[in-house]
């Protein structure tokens, strides 16, 4: 049996963008492996983290909360980017795509959150 979370398009984006994270934080310098390179890594995971637990639980309530947590980690990601570019880690290019990604995970959760707060 699937789980409910994995039907979620939310989950499944920031799946790929945790991935993408891991990617692009390779080539970060090994001085930051456990500042921003780590930073940016655990927040990415707690994106669909979040989105898994909230979708299993049962109460509106919880689910909610779950989906807020997501959303404060996309912003947490948006301004490790934000560093990241300015010390020249990640050049303009993949911060753009980056952005872009974020952007669109940040709009099916609140979609997401929008509804199941629409039902209580």
């Amino acid at each position: 049996m699937e789980k409910p979370h994995k039907k979620l398009k939310a989950w499944q984006k920031s799946v790929e963008f945790s991935v993408k994270i891991y990617e692009i934080t390779e080539n970060f310098p090994k001085s930051e492996l456990y500042g921003l390179t780590n930073q940016l890594r655990r927040a990415a995971i707690s994106v669909p983290s979040n989105i898994a637990e909230g979708a299993a639980r049962n109460s509106i309530k919880e689910k909610a909360q779950f989906y807020n947590i997501a959303r404060g980690s996309i912003s947490e990601i948006d301004t490790q980017i934000e560093i990241a570019s300015r010390l020249g880690f990640i050049d303009e290019s993949d911060k753009h795509i980056m952005i872009s990604n974020l952007t669109e995970i940040d709009k099916l959760l609140y979609g997401l959150w929008k509804k199941i707060c629409e039902k209580s």
